[in-house]
């Protein structure tokens, strides 16, 4: 049962169709991994024994009756803490919000459900979902998998680590700025930025509502993709016959590979004459229009999270991390006029950004130009924890902020991704070249 542990989550939903895994016993195997772990309360903030083991009992039930009702039916995941659970606390990382039960499910939640997914908890994250560091002194931080003295990534840090550390199959995230891609790639996994309005947020505990996505991370692309239909509640891409015979991808020249280190560089590279090997055509392009869409990112990030935050913030500042605190407050000074002159520059970006990448099937940049900063270091050196954390997201931030759906791949380098960055509703074809590239990179 060791085993089950390690399984991506499309083989254990095959092995419990085969009658092969009995969903009550993988779910008890998952737990017990859980509570035995030293790092369980640095990842788990909630294990749900009751709900996951009433669940697995159901689709032991169904698996039984030959009436599953999705090809993850008993497959146990992980749920940052910011997605509601009827009954059980959901603080989104913050003790702004303690205590904070909800009465229903969230949509995706109620969704996965339906799929037969089992829920074992809710993981930690960064504070409001507003850092890419995952460093959380006010509630916990998750360990790194490939340096426990480093952070994790974030905001969905615990979903991260849950999957990495083996405590997961899978863990459903957000991403507002990079939240699925940065803890994806510092702990070697695939993560799914869905385009905005793909997903429901419908209790999703908000940090930028026009930007906020909810995304899985997992082992495999096709894990992503069955994810992905599970939360919409539709059907998963078809990845039969993919291929990088034909091929486009942009390599974007512009702004991510500013001031990237060493380790992130080689790795991107040799990912990069890998895919080119295996058939992809390799373009470099630059696209000047992506340095003014980042600069943009105090501005429009900035207003819209302290519009949403302002009074619960102010009402108990004493509460937050003080870079966070500060981080939020910088929106005070933003203006209506500025913010909507903003939004209005954005969509013209946009609209120049989807002319230029139109005939290629993605755009590669690095995932991160960075790898994992040190825990320690980050509390100590304020000068460290300003370069790194704005490093962090950079180049995810690209994605969100031109309104794209994204994967980042591990490369094979520990803690160092590939992006492949798709168009707006566009995740089925973009599923479909990553896990041609995902063949070609392992």
């Amino acid at each position: 049962m060791q085993e089950w542990l390690t399984m991506t989550a499309a083989d254990l939903g095959r092995g419990i169709g085969k009658g092969e895994i009995d969903p009550v016993a993988l779910t008890q195997t998952y737990l017990d991994a859980i509570d035995a772990h030293p790092h369980r309360d640095r990842i788990y903030s909630e294990v749900t024994h009751e709900r996951a083991l009433a669940e697995s009992g159901a689709a032991q039930t169904r698996a039984k009756a030959g009436q599953r009702l999705s090809a993850l039916d008993g497959v146990p995941v992980s749920w940052k803490d910011l997605f509601d659970t009827a009954g059980i606390a959901t603080e989104s990382g913050s003790a702004l919000l303690k205590g904070r039960t909800p009465a229903r499910d969230a949509e995706v939640l109620r969704n996965a459900t339906m799929a037969g997914l089992v829920c074992l908890g809710k993981t930690h994250m960064s504070e409001l979902a507003f850092s890419g560091l995952g460093l959380n002194p006010m509630t916990a931080t998750p360990p790194c998998v490939n340096d426990e003295g480093a952070v994790p990534g974030g905001s969905s840090s615990g979903a991260g680590a849950s999957v990495a550390f083996n405590l997961a199959p899978c863990g459903i995230g957000s991403d507002t700025g990079g939240s699925v891609r940065i803890p994806s790639a510092w702990n070697d996994l695939v993560g799914l930025k869905t385009t905005s309005g793909r997903l429901s947020l419908d209790g999703a505990v908000p940090l930028c509502s026009k930007f906020d996505t909810v995304g899985p991370l997992c082992r495999t692309v096709e894990d992503c993709a069955l994810m992905l239909a599970a939360l919409e509640g539709g059907q998963a891409a078809d990845l039969k016959g993919t291929s990088l015979k034909g091929v486009r991808f942009a390599t974007l020249q512009t702004g991510v590979l500013d001031d990237i280190r060493i380790a992130p560089r080689d790795a991107y590279q040799s990912a990069v004459a890998r895919l080119q090997a295996a058939g992809a055509e390799i373009v470099p392009i630059e696209v000047p229009e992506v340095e003014e869409a980042l600069s943009m990112s105090g501005v429009i990030f900035t207003a819209e999270a302290y519009g949403i935050w302002q009074d619960t913030i102010e009402a108990a500042p004493e509460k937050m991390f003080p870079p966070i605190l500060e981080r939020f407050r910088l929106g005070k000074e933003i203006t209506a006029p500025a913010y909507i002159a903003a939004w209005n520059r954005l969509d013209e970006l946009r609209a120049i950004w989807n002319a230029r990448v139109a005939e290629f099937d993605a755009v590669l940049m690095p995932t991160a130009p960075i790898l994992p900063p040190n825990h320690d270091r980050l509390l100590s050196d304020d000068e460290y924890y300003v370069t790194e954390n704005l490093l962090a997201l950079r180049n995810t931030r690209v994605g969100n902020l031109l309104g794209l759906c994204a994967v980042t791949l591990p490369t094979g380098v520990p803690s160092c991704g590939i992006m492949l960055c798709g168009k707006p509703f566009g995740e089925e074809a973009l599923l479909r070249v990553s896990h041609a590239a995902e063949e070609a990179l392992s």
